[in-house]
């Protein structure tokens, strides 16, 4: 009987989260202050983040210990499993050994936890009582809102308007577990009634609910502002997925020639792949393919310039070193909510300017009929932004069936799309939309990029 599901003990859970940056083979371009332009100081972040995540920010320690307080909330749902699919690799006729860790065993249904716990941790042993954020599909903001409720924070969640009006479950989910949750943009701060002034329709964007929330946060002594991707403390909260995952595939006398995962700021995948990508740097296996997948219609990497922008729209944050859109640009309307951001992860931006890994930008229907086969295959219904990976990691396994390759692939699944029925049911109906590039809007965004002496 061939094994489905590879399931650690909780007493041999990761206790540390892994540190790409002493690893990297060039060093990572620092933020930026955007008032001087000059590297930032751990100062210059205190107003936003407690001192010890901005210390490990900065970090040159390979290994971090997970406080016990934060592993004790962790085993409530970790070690997550990691399954092979069988039923998919039978249904494509594939040679190719194909599995996925799956994230949507949390309680909020995906890998945000893994960090909305550890920031909550931190903010709370700094006598904080408040945190502000932003969410796109309400992944991110249901996950802070748990990690609020464990630690006895407020919350309040900017929601992408599009996604705060698509998926209303995310919604009472936040509300549930104790957060006030407004669309965004909002009347409430001055960066949303500019927004709305301009453009009374706005269905919003990351970049606008950044800056709503991080000039919430600046407003208040009580409150901090907490970010559920991008930044480097976020990436390292997120790798217990891959150290998991490594000792999974020990189990399963297995190894990945190519691993997959979907990007939009880049947490989820990048806890995946960064614990693998210390063996390709080594020189240990130095063929090990990585494929980030992004939307066509906000494709960063494969159609943006590497340069210094902010991370929001109203320009609030630090200037950061990575494949961006333009912080002004609208992404269209996509399901996939948590991918709708116009930058990517510094450590992602950098590894892909190394040519380290590759990336991918897939149409919302041909993502969407991996899904689907996937859950008639599998049985998951998978959550928007995860059945971009699904998409390539089938490519992939097809290619295997015409090379006769057994190639091993791995995807790091997410979580689930319980709360995006609706989409599957626009794409099952034959109403689902593909969005193109919006060429045009990129290159009117990207002349407003920050003007930064010596870059």
């Amino acid at each position: 009987m061939e094994r489905t599901k590879f399931i650690l003990d909780e007493k041999d859970m990761p206790t540390h989260w892994y540190n790409v940056l002493p690893d990297l083979p060039e060093p990572l371009p620092p933020p930026l202050h955007p008032a001087t332009g000059k590297p930032l100081t751990p100062d210059d972040l205190a107003p936003l983040f407690p001192m010890e995540l901005i210390k490990q920010e900065m970090s040159q320690e390979r290994y971090i210990e997970i406080p016990e307080e934060v592993q004790a909330i962790y085993r409530t749902w970790r070690p997550t499993v990691l399954h092979r699919a069988h039923r998919l690799e039978k249904a494509l006729d594939t040679p190719a050994k194909i599995f996925y860790k799956y994230e949507g065993t949390s309680q909020a249904g995906s890998h945000k936890p893994n960090t909305a716990v550890a920031q909550a941790y931190y903010n709370k042993q700094e006598g904080i009582k408040r945190l502000t954020t932003e969410t796109g599909a309400g992944q991110w903001g249901s996950a802070l809102a748990m990690g609020c409720m464990f630690f006895g924070l407020e919350l309040k969640v900017y929601m992408v308007r599009v996604s705060y009006h698509q998926k209303p479950y995310r919604r009472i989910m936040m509300e549930t577990w104790g957060a006030e949750v407004v669309p965004s943009p909002s009347q409430d701060t001055k960066a949303g009634r500019d927004v709305l002034a301009k453009d009374p329709e706005c269905p919003g964007s990351l970049g606008i609910a950044i800056s709503e929330a991080v000039e919430d946060a600046a407003s208040r002594d009580d409150t901090h502002y907490s970010l559920g991707s991008v930044l480097n403390h976020v990436l390292l909260h997120q790798t217990i997925i891959g150290e998991e995952t490594r000792k999974q595939m020990e189990m399963a006398d297995a190894y990945p020639d190519i691993i997959v995962g979907c990007v939009g700021g880049g947490s989820n995948f990048a806890g995946q792949f960064l614990p693998w990508l210390r063996d390709k740097l080594s020189g240990k296996k130095p063929d090990l393919r990585i494929i980030c997948v992004e939307p066509q219609a906000c494709p960063t990497l494969t159609k943006g310039p590497y340069a210094y922008d902010f991370g929001d729209e109203a320009g609030l944050t630090p200037l950061l070193k990575m494949y961006t859109l333009g912080h002004t640009f609208m992404p269209p309307p996509v399901h996939a909510g948590g991918l709708r951001y116009h930058g990517m992860a510094p450590i992602i931006c950098h590894l892909y300017n190394l040519g380290l890994i590759e990336a991918r930008a897939e149409h919302q229907t041909a993502v969407f009929e991996a899904g689907v086969k996937f859950a008639r295959t599998e049985g998951i219904i998978t959550g928007p932004e995860p059945c971009h990976d699904l998409k390539v990691a089938i490519d992939e396994a097809l290619k295997c069936r015409e090379s006769g390759e057994a190639k091993t692939i791995l995807i790091a699944h997410s979580g689930h799309g319980h709360f995006d029925l609706a989409a599957y049911d626009e794409y099952l109906s034959g109403r689902m939309q593909d969005y193109a590039y919006p060429e045009e809007k990129v290159k009117e965004a990207l002349t407003h990029l920050p003007k930064v002496p010596g870059t």
